[in-house]
């Protein structure tokens, strides 16, 4: 059993969108799983809900503006770093890069309740997020 990770270990996944550098995935802990997310200027992930997931930020570099609801209920908040950002399972949410500066925050997924059994590993969850939105899952892990 690991106890610590180290950020010079990360594995990476480029989505169409931004990056994930994953530290350890879901099938090395009972509850979380811990990624750092990497926004190039412009870049954002879809508008997206975790129905078993609470999620927390804490913002390291850049400036982002996290976006929490959709349509009328929507709500925006500028992030800087040394923020902290929870978002409650069920919530809908995603975070912008509006700047021409890199936008980096780790991500901490705390599960609140049973895991989707066909999710069972980050690589499982990550193939699934790129069928969703129909990007090749061959060119995102490990992607430079």
């Amino acid at each position: 059993m690991r106890y610590v990770f180290n950020q010079e270990e990360t594995i990476r996944y480029r989505y169409p969108t931004h990056v994930n550098d994953l530290l350890y995935g879901r099938e090395e802990a009972a509850t979380t799983e811990t990624f750092f997310v990497v926004l190039d200027p412009g870049e954002a992930p879809p508008l997206h809900v975790h129905p078993d997931v609470e999620q927390v930020f804490y913002m390291i570099e850049g400036t982002g503006e996290l976006q929490i609801g959709k349509d009328d209920a929507k709500q925006v908040f500028t992030l800087r770093p040394g923020d902290v950002v929870r978002v409650p399972p069920g919530t809908h949410h995603s975070v912008y890069n509006p700047t021409q500066a890199v936008v980096r925050y780790l991500a901490v997924d705390a599960f609140s309740g049973p895991r989707d059994p066909s999710e069972p590993t980050w690589d499982s969850h990550a193939e699934a997020l790129s069928n969703t939105y129909g990007w090749d899952w061959s060119k995102i892990k490990g992607a430079k």
